[in-house]
C-alpha cells in the first residue's frame, strides 16, 4: 500500500497542447475512489479472504496510482516553473508520510510490548522498521519475528520510500537531457524491462525465495515506474487524446482487462513472481485512461461515489493500521470472524479520521507554510 505525495485529486490548468476537454481546470475524483477500492481489496484479503481476493493486485494498483499521480504533479510543476524543486518534494513527502507512519508504528510496538498483540519485538526489527527497511527485514528474518504483528505490511511503504528518494533526481536528469516526454517514458520502460529480466534471473537462475521476488525494492518498483510512464506518455490529463474512445472501449480496455485476469488466474510460482506484476501494471494503462477520461460514466462513475473517495482520503492511515487491528481483535477476543472484521473496520476508520484531523491536516498546513518560506528564501537568493 502506498501513500501519494499529494491527495490524488488533480486540479490545475492544463498545458496549452492539451485537448479541448482539458482546457479548463480539472478535478478527477475517480482517483480517490480507485485508491479507496485498492484499500478495500487489501483489507478484505487480510481479513480472511486471501485465497479469493488478490491482495497483491491491490498493492500493484496502489503502486501504479502513486507513480502516475506524483509524476503528473511533477510534470505540472515543470511546465509551470521550468524545474522541480527537490527541497519542496522531500518536504512534502516527509510531512505527508512520516508523522502517521511513526505514530502507528510506535503504538503497535507499545501494544506488542504490553502483550496485547502477541508476538515479540527485537532491537533489530525495531531499527529496520523505523529505518524503512521492513521489506529487506522480511527477506532476511521472515514475516513475523521481531516486528509488531500486522506491521509487515510496511514493506510496501519501504519500496515507495526507496523509490522516491531517487526518482525526483532521475526525473530532473531526464527532463534536462532528453527533448520529449515520450523519450523519457521509453527510458523508464527500459528500466522496467531490466527489472523484469532481474526477476527472471532471481527465480530461474538463483532460485530466489518468494519473499525476495515479492517484497524487495529492486524487484517491485517497476509497478510504480509504469505509472510514471503513463504520466509521461498518453497521460489522459495532460496530453492530447491520441487513442479514440472507440479504440479504448473495444481494443485497449478489453486487452488490459484480459492481461489483469491472466495475472490473477495463472498460479505457477515462476509466473507469479516474474510476469505477474508486469502484466497487471500493463493492464492498468487503459484502465486508468478510461477511469480519467470517462470518470462521469458508468462503471467508472462508481469510483466517484461516496464512500469510496472518502476511503481514498484516509487510505494511507487505514493501511498502516488495518492488519494490526485485525491481529489485536483475533488475539484478545473470541468473537466470530465476521464480527471481528466489522469491528476492526469501524475502529480503524474512526482512528484514521482522528489522525487525519489532528495530525495530517496540521502537517499539511505546516507543509504549505514551510513551502512558502522556502520559495521566499529561494527568490531572495536569486536576487
Amino acid at each position: 500500500m502506498t501513500a501519494p505525495l499529494e491527495p490524488p485529486t488533480l486540479s490545475a490548468p492544463p498545458p496549452p497542447d492539451a485537448d479541448k476537454g482539458a482546457k479548463k481546470a480539472f478535478v478527477i475524483p475517480s482517483l480517490d475512489g480507485i485508491r479507496g477500492m485498492s484499500f478495500l481489496i487489501v483489507f478484505v484479503a487480510h481479513a480472511g479472504l486471501k485465497g479469493i481476493v488478490p491482495a497483491h493486485f491491490g498493492l500493484t494498483l496502489f503502486f501504479f496510482l502513486s507513480g502516475y499521480l506524483i509524476t503528473t504533479l511533477m510534470r505540472m510543476e515543470w511546465e509551470r516553473t521550468g524545474t522541480v524543486s527537490i527541497r519542496q518534494f522531500y518536504l512534502r513527502r516527509v510531512l505527508r508520510i512520516l508523522p502517521p507512519f511513526y505514530l502507528v508504528l510506535f503504538v503497535a510496538m507499545a501494544l506488542t510490548a504490553a502483550g496485547w498483540l502477541g508476538g515479540f519485538l527485537t532491537r533489530t526489527g525495531i531499527v529496520w522498521q523505523a529505518s524503512h527497511l521492513t521489506n529487506y527485514y522480511i527477506i532476511r528474518y521472515g514475516w513475523w519475528d521481531g516486528m509488531p504483528p500486522g506491521t509487515s505490511v510496511y514493506w510496501s511503504l519501504a519500496v515507495e520510500e526507496h523509490f522516491y528518494l531517487v526518482f525526483p533526481l532521475l526525473f530532473l536528469l531526464l527532463r534536462r537531457r532528453v527533448s520529449t516526454h515520450r523519450t523519457m517514458a521509453m527510458v523508464l520502460l527500459g528500466i522496467c524491462a531490466a527489472i523484469l529480466v532481474w526477476r527472471l534471473v532471481l527465480v530461474f537462475g538463483l532460485d530466489a525465495s518468494k519473499e525476495r521476488a515479492y517484497v524487495a525494492t529492486d524487484t517491485r518498483i517497476d509497478s510504480i515506474l509504469l505509472g510514471c510512464v503513463l504520466a509521461l506518455w498518453h497521460n489522459p490529463v495532460l496530453d492530447p487524446k491520441r487513442i479514440t474512445d472507440r479504440q479504448l472501449a473495444w481494443v485497449w480496455l478489453p486487452l488490459g482487462i484480459a492481461s489483469i485476469l491472466v495475472s490473477l488466474v495463472v498460479g505457477h510460482f515462476w509466473f507469479e513472481h516474474t510476469f505477474r506484476y508486469t502484466l497487471q501494471s500493463a493492464g492498468l494503462f487503459p484502465f486508468f485512461i478510461a477511469a480519467v477520461r470517462w470518470h462521469d460514466r458508468l462503471p467508472f462513475r462508481a469510483f466517484s461515489w461516496w464512500p469510496l473517495p472518502q476511503l481514498g482520503l484516509l487510505s494511507y492511515t487505514l493501511y498502516l493500521m488495518h492488519h494490526t487491528a485485525l491481529f489485536a481483535l483475533h488475539h484478545n477476543t473470541t468473537w466470530p470472524a465476521p464480527l471481528r472484521v466489522a469491528v476492526a473496520f469501524v475502529v480503524i476508520l474512526a482512528l484514521a479520521w482522528i489522525i487525519y484531523v489532528w495530525i495530517e491536516r496540521p502537517c499539511a498546513r505546516a507543509r504549505r507554510r514551510l513551502s512558502k518560506y522556502l520559495e521566499g528564501t529561494s527568490a531572495r537568493g536569486a536576487t
